[in-house]
């Protein structure tokens, strides 16, 4: 295995993590047995950086990772999990999340605790908590060793948090369609500058740039120079980056573990040959085409009078079309533009074609009609209804204890 180093304290983690957010399923609920063998699968073959948090599976991930670090395995990782800002909904909240991840994670520390999902709203509702403080008192306390943030907003966000707080560690989407939206590029080189250590979530685009891929984006990898599995090209070129600490993946198959695994031991920093770049080059162009709207995320249009992510509903749209879910596209849409999840409504709906945005954009976009697109593919009366139903579910309390 790779191991890559942590600047601000030295630990040496695998280049591949364990992430904890796509276990194998048993119908409805995680197939636990089969989880726990993968998770000890991956440990066993040198992986020592596992993540989770309280939403993946309904708050089963962390139960079943706590299981998977029985009979010796914890001593073998480190474990990182997150602070949810939808899930607290007064300061106290943050002491019995934490408490209640240390028991469901049978543990008596956590090595990095990130604050999870930030965004300007996010970010905004951490800072009103005290949410630092409460960081710092609970590294004081050894509950948690390192401070950490994962993070889903614009550019200036991002470089506001890292200057807030002397973090260890974030983390970032980052693949080769994304160089340009959230952190991008410019948020990993950013982050590295400042001695964080970087560890990249959704490499592979939940699974859409390894699976069901586009005849054109197939046929550029079946003529590449070097015969590799899609999975494998787009790791290799987020591990080709040496600012990139480690890499999550979401493996729910003992064949992704172990094909991920082979990959991680020889994608060193800066081991892509330029035809290799080329490749990738021509299969993000390939998926490009696929793209409805030829935003790049840059943010010269924002910030909109009228309370609209443009960007982040520009991206929602596109990866509806890239990945072909559009279940899982309009679920998205719902929690993070409609406002389910931050309280804050920044969906195309609110467009009212005011044109503000449209002499600013310097890819000549006519913004407001595709808003318009947006709002009718994604929103709608049904999304309405979904998302009314989930703030009746999120008005009840904390989960209580098991």
């Amino acid at each position: 295995m790779q191991y890559r180093t942590v600047p601000k304290n030295g630990d040496k983690l695998s280049a591949l993590g364990f992430g904890c957010m796509r276990l194998p399923m048993k119908g409805q609920v995680v197939d636990e047995e089969r989880a726990i063998k993968q998770i000890r699968l991956a440990i066993d073959n040198g992986v020592n950086y596992v993540d989770s948090a309280p939403p993946y599976h309904m708050g089963e991930s962390e139960k079943v990772l706590g299981k998977a670090l029985l009979d010796g395995y914890r001593g073998k990782v480190k474990v990182a999990t997150k602070l949810t800002p939808f899930m607290l909904h007064k300061p106290e909240d943050m002491e019995k999340m934490l408490a209640l991840q240390l028991q469901k994670l049978q543990t008596d520390h956590i090595d990095y605790y990130l604050l999870h999902g930030l965004e300007a709203e996010f970010w905004k509702k951490m800072q009103t908590f005290g949410a630092l403080k409460f960081l710092k008192k609970a590294q004081a306390d050894g509950k948690i060793v390192n401070m950490g943030f994962s993070f889903h907003g614009s550019i200036g966000v991002f470089k506001e948090i890292i200057d807030a707080n002397d973090w260890t560690m974030c983390q970032i989407q980052y693949n080769f369609l994304d160089e340009k939206l959230q952190a991008g590029t410019e948020g990993l080189k950013y982050a590295a500058s400042k001695k964080l250590a970087v560890m990249v979530m959704e490499p592979l685009r939940g699974g859409s740039l390894a699976n069901r891929l586009p005849k054109e984006a197939q046929q550029i990898y079946d003529n590449a120079p070097v015969k590799r599995s899609a999975a494998e090209w787009g790791l290799r070129w987020v591990w080709n980056h040496p600012e990139v600490t480690l890499v999550l993946s979401g493996m729910n198959d003992e064949c992704q573990v172990t094909e991920n695994i082979k990959t991680a031991e020889t994608a060193l920093p800066n081991s892509m040959k330029p035809a290799e770049l080329t490749v990738i080059k021509n299969v993000a162009n390939a998926y490009r085409k696929l793209l409805k709207v030829p935003c790049t995320g840059c943010q010269y249009c924002m910030p909109c009078p009228n309370g609209v992510n443009i960007p982040r509903n520009f991206q929602a749209y596109n990866d509806m079309y890239i990945s072909g879910d559009e279940q899982q596209a309009r679920g998205m849409y719902t929690m993070f533009l409609m406002g389910g999840l931050t309280g804050v409504r920044a969906d195309a709906a609110l467009c009212k074609e005011c044109g503000t945005c449209v002499v600013r954009c310097p890819q000549q976009i006519n913004i407001p009609q595709k808003l318009k697109e947006v709002a009718k593919d994604l929103g709608g009366a049904k999304a309405e209804a979904a998302l009314a139903a989930f703030k009746a579910s999120m008005a009840k309390q904390p989960p209580k204890k098991p």
